[in-house]
């Protein structure tokens, strides 16, 4: 069975940081790309960023330059480093791993970025 399980979430204030972790299992980890995506209530999800088998990276303009995507395969692992937090940075942050048209999701994890 396939899971993918998010944690790291939680209250920031703005400019401040958090490290969102998923770890995988059931999967062959190395193989996969994985992502980072976020919603918000009455929103579709939008991607994040994105991390190849190959360690090609991508974000979304809004986070370039504030968040960074890692993974470690040995820990069967993908983070999401956010620093600089914004309040538009709230949401609900899933973690996906695909390969092809095969495609897993975890549960989700909330940030809510506040003074």
């Amino acid at each position: 069975q396939v899971q993918l399980v998010e944690s790291g979430g939680g209250l920031a204030q703005p400019g401040g940081s958090l490290r969102l972790s998923c770890v995988a299992s059931g999967i062959t980890f190395s193989i996969y790309s994985l992502g980072w995506y976020r919603q918000v209530p009455g929103e579709q999800r939008e991607l994040v960023a994105h991390i190849s088998s190959g360690l090609t990276t991508t974000y979304a303009d809004s986070v370039k330059g504030r968040f960074t995507i890692s993974r470690d395969n040995a820990k069967v692992t993908v983070y999401l480093h956010m620093n600089s937090l914004k309040p538009e940075d709230t949401a609900v942050y899933y973690c996906k791993a695909n390969r092809g048209a095969t495609a897993y999701w975890g549960q989700g994890t909330q940030v809510t970025v506040s003074s």
